[in-house]
């Protein structure tokens, strides 16, 4: 279920609509290389387009969800509200998510799902994308960012110019916390699998990986020189500080780490405050 370094990714079924997206915010459903149907929403932001305001020089921030998130559920919803204040944000439901099409790999090719979106941002006129990923979904930050980032031989208009990974995996199979261990039973037992379906909304895939997909520290040192924050709580419940600073050490001087106090995992422990922290390097770096 893994994805070849490179490849096409189809636009949205549905053009982007500028007046729209300057009246408010823009849904439709976008339609991956391999064709799966991703719900998908485009908000303007805070910035008011006008004669000396173009989507060229604003940046879009483009959200990655954790596992059995999507683009409805609220604290996505809070987070695309803080990024709205710095830039356009894009946010959308990984396959097998929410309403979304297909189902979930878990982190594999779910990097199409994002390259779809970064592709829909651009479509509006930004020049500049910033991909912002939580727990499964700064995972797939990082390995998009590998495969599509800025320097690659190939690039495309999926790629992004900025990566924020938070509470992101260093290693895949980890099962060290009992956080971990529960997810694992959810994606690799049948009734795991049911439970996902029809408790959290999240339609997950029975077959294992094969071949299984770059690890996200080995994603990293391929990103430079795109610019990449690493975010991690140091009472994350899920992934301890070995993590951040295995995939900080594998990024070397190319990467930044902010290692939070008191910080837990993913979406629901992310701050106002660290929210608007990110937003404010996302839209320094992209600008």
């Amino acid at each position: 279920m893994s994805i070849t370094p490179a490849g096409h990714v189809a636009r949205s079924t549905v053009r982007p609509n500028l007046e729209t997206g300057r009246g408010g915010p823009f849904r439709t459903f976008l339609r991956t290389d391999d064709g799966v149907a991703i719900d998908s929403v485009y908000d303007p932001g805070a910035v008011v387009y006008d004669g000396s305001t173009q989507p060229s020089v604003v940046p879009v921030f483009v959200v990655a969800h954790g596992f059995t998130g999507d683009v409805d559920r609220p604290h996505v919803r809070r987070v695309a509200e803080a990024f709205a204040q710095y830039g356009a944000v894009v946010t959308f439901s990984f396959r097998g998510h929410g309403a979304s099409g297909g189902r979930s790999t878990v982190g594999d090719r779910e990097v199409l799902d994002l390259a779809a979106a970064v592709e829909w941002a651009r479509g509006f006129g930004h020049a500049r994308v910033v991909t912002v990923g939580f727990s499964m979904g700064g995972s797939v930050v990082l390995r998009h960012a590998a495969l599509y980032g800025q320097g690659r031989e190939g690039r495309t208009e999926a790629a992004t110019d900025a990566v924020v990974s938070v509470s992101a995996p260093a290693r895949w199979y980890y099962r060290g916390t009992a956080p971990m261990r529960k997810l694992h039973w959810l994606v690799t037992r049948p009734e795991g699998r049911l439970v996902g379906r029809y408790g959290f909304r999240t339609r997950i895939h029975h077959r294992e990986w094969d071949p299984v997909p770059m690890s996200p520290v080995e994603a990293v040192p391929r990103i430079a020189p795109t610019p990449l924050l690493i975010v991690h709580g140091d009472r994350d419940g899920y992934f301890p500080v070995d993590h951040p600073r295995m995939l900080a050490d594998a990024a070397g001087d190319r990467g930044e780490l902010w290692l939070e106090p008191g910080m837990g995992h993913a979406e629901h422990a992310a701050t106002d405050a660290l929210l608007a922290r990110i937003g404010t390097w996302g839209a320094a770096q992209a600008g």
